[in-house]
């Protein structure tokens, strides 16, 4: 997301620019075609909140100093490569014509060579955490298994009204939480941290993912185009009924809710169902969902407290809450 209002990263500009340098040596492809459609998305730009969690993480060890150490960088461009080649996937899957503000892989290229390329994006990620150890390649492994299983629940439950929170949870964890969750655990693994603080960093960072997936669904439903950096209310059209809409579906506007979904929807349709959300409760409740697991995540940092990775990672939990009421407040 353009101006991304969920996200104040841990990081510093050497360490920014080290992630950068790594990715772009990752999508190198020995043709030049698969190098431009590889590296399409890297030039739109993100936050590359993957890898800078994987540095932080590697920087709880309580001997840690200096710059971000080279495997834990190369450890979470790993993760992230994972995330974009998921993203040329869905976008095939979608038929998306833009993402982050510029022509998808499938629009310029076509689905064919958007698939390819995300293959070969989930192959570098898989011969860099081969590089890093056994324990990392399969992890990662691992981890992309659980991508692929989020993305069948959430596609497998489309345009269901009697969508469960459990299903919704389900897809969330293993499509967000799990990348994020793996993100620290490399950083811990390569950081040489004990592994009862390994475990714990990992545990962090499912519960971010989790908070983090829950705010942008909420965002989905409050925010505008211009404050999301892409099209709001996506999920409602898409039949991808988040945590809010279900929640909504269970209040007094239920039924009128519910006579409105269940397809494809656009228009004054859409307007109401997005309209009927926002109304009620549902928004509150979601609220206290993701503020459960931003607790939860900065519970789980308490003994590094006295790390300043841990401390950002901190405050980049509440920051989740915090810039979701500030755009709540602009509503």
């Amino acid at each position: 997301m353009a101006n991304n209002p969920l996200l104040e990263l841990p990081s510093s500009d050497s360490d920014r620019e080290l992630v950068e340098v790594e990715l772009v040596k990752a999508v190198e492809a020995p043709t030049a075609a698969m190098t431009e459609m590889a590296g399409h998305l890297l030039g739109a730009g993100g936050k590359r909140i993957r890898p800078l969690f994987a540095i932080a993480a590697a920087g709880c060890h309580p001997n840690h100093s200096g710059p971000a150490q080279i495997d834990a960088v190369r450890g979470g461009v790993s993760v992230e490569l994972v995330h974009l080649g998921s993203l040329l996937h869905d976008d095939v899957i979608d038929e998306a014509d833009t993402r982050r503000g510029i022509d998808s892989v499938n629009a310029r290229w076509g689905n064919l060579r958007a698939i390819l390329a995300g293959d070969f994006l989930l192959a570098k990620a898989s011969e860099i955490a081969a590089s890093l150890g056994t324990e990392v390649a399969g992890l990662l492994a691992a981890t992309i298994g659980r991508l692929c299983e989020g993305e069948v629940i959430e596609l497998n439950d489309a345009y269901k009204v009697d969508r469960t929170e459990e299903a919704y949870l389900a897809a969330i964890d293993g499509k967000t939480a799990a990348l994020l969750a793996t993100a620290c655990r490399i950083g811990g693994i390569v950081g040489e941290l004990d592994r009862p603080s390994i475990d714990r960093l990992t545990d962090f960072g499912r519960a971010y993912g989790m908070a983090f997936q829950i705010v942008d669904d909420i965002l989905d439903v409050i925010a505008t185009d211009q404050q999301l950096g892409k099209p709001a209310g996506h999920d409602l059209k898409e039949g991808a009924y988040n945590l809010p809409t279900l929640r909504a579906l269970q209040g007094p506007d239920g039924g009128e809710l519910r006579d409105l979904l269940g397809e494809p929807i656009d228009g004054e349709r859409w307007e109401r169902a997005r309209a009927l959300v926002r109304t009620g409760t549902a928004i509150d409740e979601s609220i206290e969902v993701a503020r459960t697991y931003v607790t939860q995540a900065q519970q789980l940092l308490e003994p590094f407290l006295e790390r300043p990775h841990a401390v950002a990672l901190s405050g980049a939990s509440s920051h989740l809450l915090s810039s979701l009421e500030a755009v709540r407040a602009e509503a």
